[in-house]
């Protein structure tokens, strides 16, 4: 047996094999074994406690620390081969480098968990919908940023040249760049959005030109619904470069009548036409307060009333209208007052 245990493979004895071998399997059932227990009594215990966190982050970190349990086991049990320098380097710059990515993951983790519990509900609570869609890019951008120097510590730990690599990365990511610009531009603009507010989904919005209502912000387009039901797509650095108007944040519509009464009108007749119109959107539920009501203009063929009132937010516009121009047409006809049109009179010598 001894004979047979002091044989060598490989540049190590049988013994050896078996010892790294045994502490291997070990590493792995040592590693079942935590998992087993975070999930059977660890879980329980945390879903008593008032704190999410404390789920989040073990529903999280299990899977990191299991499998750095069977890192270490792979590490320990290579410690007792050899197979020359330049193998045991290449392994043991191996194993440095998957440990880096291990404590990486683990750091990525926490923080999103962190990141879950504190951040998310607080986005999930604001007014905008924007923050909501860009949230999940913002995790990911942040998990990528961790990863990133993740791996560049670990290959500098691993023995590689990780100056000449960053370098020929920003060469690369410049022609990258120069390649994206229009890109990158609309990334910007559409954190400009995010940052400004200037509108949020469903908002009623005019640019360039087109008036429709917002149905999606991503990180490089706005999708908006014309008035005319066509789906139109804008790039976000338009947004940073053109005047936006939201028409959803309007405190009131202001509307706007030019009426015209004949010129048979007496001046009683004038006041009477006044007085009703200031009634009759006073009366409306749907109207401000202010009404602005004047006898204004002389034209060629009519006397001009200029009649101004204001609709509440969220109220129908068009069906306000719609009430007040019926109401003032059957006041009107019922006072006689006459509506003027273009007409000319011809005398004749």
């Amino acid at each position: 047996m001894k004979e047979f245990l002091s044989q060598s493979f490989y540049g190590n004895t049988v013994q050896n094999w078996l010892i790294s071998f045994g502490i291997l399997l070990g590493a792995i059932i040592v590693a079942k074994i935590c998992y087993w227990i975070i999930g059977k009594y660890v879980k329980r215990i945390t879903e008593k406690t008032a704190s999410k966190l404390d789920d989040l982050l073990i529903d999280k970190l299990e899977e990191p620390i299991v499998y750095a349990i069977g890192i270490l086991g792979f590490y320990l049990g290579f410690q007792r081969l050899t197979f020359g320098a330049g193998v045991d380097g290449f392994f043991r710059h191996m194993f440095t480098f998957l440990f880096t990515l291990n404590i990486t993951w683990l750091v990525v983790r926490t923080v999103d968990a962190l990141v879950e519990e504190y951040i998310v509900p607080l986005v999930e609570k604001s007014e905008s919908d924007l923050d909501d869609q860009l949230m999940p890019l913002i995790r990911k951008l942040f998990k990528a940023i961790l990863w990133s120097m993740g791996i560049i510590i670990g290959l500098n730990n691993a023995g590689f040249d990780v100056a000449a690599l960053i370098a020929g990365l920003g060469i690369g990511g410049l022609a990258l760049a120069l390649a994206a610009q229009d890109t990158v531009k609309n990334i910007f603009g559409g954190i400009m959005v995010y940052l400004d507010k200037p509108f949020k989904i469903a908002d009623r919005i005019v640019i360039s030109g087109h008036d429709g209502v917002v149905e999606e912000v991503g990180i490089r387009s706005t999708r908006i619904r014309t008035l005319e039901g066509r789906q139109i797509t804008i790039p976000n650095a338009q947004f940073s470069e053109s005047p936006i108007e939201n028409i959803s944040r309007e405190p009131s519509r202001k509307i706007v009548l030019n009426l015209g009464l004949t010129y048979e009108t007496s001046p009683e007749g004038m006041e009477k036409a006044m007085q009703m119109l200031k009634e009759i959107a006073e009366a409306h539920p749907s109207t401000e307060e202010d009404i602005l009501v004047s006898f204004n203009n002389w034209g060629d063929f009519a006397l001009g009333i200029l009649f101004i009132y204001y609709i509440k937010a969220g109220e129908d516009i068009l069906q306000t209208q719609t009430d007040i121009n019926i109401t003032i047409l059957k006041r009107f006809n019922a006072e006689g007052l006459e509506f003027a049109y273009p007409t000319q009179t011809i005398y004749r010598k």
